[in-house]
């Protein structure tokens, strides 16, 4: 399931709920315009739900619509790289978000990443052409993106997360 991140940083499910899903995907779609120190803070509180697995789309920014949140990255992925929270790569071609830039350092600190679609109609599956597209410019192979992973490697990925 995808959870909003709230503007406080609480989600948008209670953790009860949370703690039932096989993998839960926490995105800031809203107030994004807020001070630099509060969306770290906001989106760093999700990373560290213990339910959290992935934080999608992480910058929120649609392209020729909206900018994305001015995060400070550093404390973002070296917050996700402690919590074992992965970062999507979403393929959608409004987001493209992570961009190779940012998905090459979060690596490098230590991440994990996603590639997800972001699909709303199976057509939109061939998206995934752009994620890949991203990882590859970013020299990113397979080994830290969870969903190449076989099922129970990522099903016990997940679990362990939230212990």
């Amino acid at each position: 399931v995808e959870v909003e991140v709230k503007s406080d940083g609480s989600l948008d499910l209670p953790d009860d709920v949370l703690a039932q899903l096989d993998l839960v995907q926490a995105s800031v779609h809203t107030s994004l315009s807020q001070p630099r120190e509060k969306l770290t803070a906001r989106a760093s509180k999700a990373i560290r739900n213990p339910h959290v697995d992935i934080l999608g789309h992480p910058s929120g920014r649609l392209i020729n619509e909206r900018e994305g949140g001015d995060f400070d990255w550093e404390a973002l992925f070296h917050e996700a790289a402690r919590q074992r929270v992965a970062l999507e790569i979403n393929c959608d071609p409004a987001r493209l978000d992570l961009n190779e830039t940012h998905a090459r350092r979060a690596v490098e600190v230590g991440c994990l990443l996603s590639i997800s679609t972001d699909a709303h109609t199976p057509e939109q599956f061939g998206n995934i052409v752009y994620g890949v597209g991203i990882a590859r410019r970013a020299w990113i192979g397979p080994a830290v993106v969870i969903n190449t992973w076989p099922l129970n490697k990522l099903l016990k990925w997940a679990a362990t997360r939230a212990l």
